[in-house]
């Protein structure tokens, strides 16, 4: 059985590093990752013990109200709880647990409200 550790909330932007930058400027966050530093579409700010990921969304999201919750949970084993997911039938077909390009294990599900839920760990 996985353990979850930490949750991470997922914030909609239209600009990455813009958001970022606010988040750094007025709130005393630090970037933390970006999955690419030319123009971000992911990325991850931090202070102290708290993580907000934020990601980008084109205006054609916005205008149809496709831009809901998401969080990540930090867990130990992600395939452990892919694996418990999948025997409770709440993994839908064709999902599968992903190596990451910015560096984690995960895989995501949307709760019954729509709400985007996913669980990692770091691959390092």
């Amino acid at each position: 059985m996985s353990r979850f550790q930490q949750v991470h909330p997922v914030l909609a932007v239209r600009d990455v590093r813009k958001t970022a930058r606010w988040f750094c400027d007025h709130l005393g966050f630090r970037p933390l990752f970006a999955d690419n530093d030319a123009e971000p579409r992911y990325a991850g700010i931090g202070r102290d013990d708290v993580e907000i990921h934020l990601q980008w969304h084109g205006e054609e999201e916005w205008a149809a109200g496709l831009c809901g919750a998401a969080y990540r949970f930090l867990v130990d084993d992600p395939d452990a709880l892919f694996e418990e997911a999948f025997q409770t039938g709440a993994v839908p077909p064709g999902k599968q647990v992903d190596d990451t390009d910015w560096g984690t294990r995960e895989f995501g599900l949307y709760d019954p409200n729509g709400n985007a839920v996913f669980f990692y760990r770091d691959r390092g």
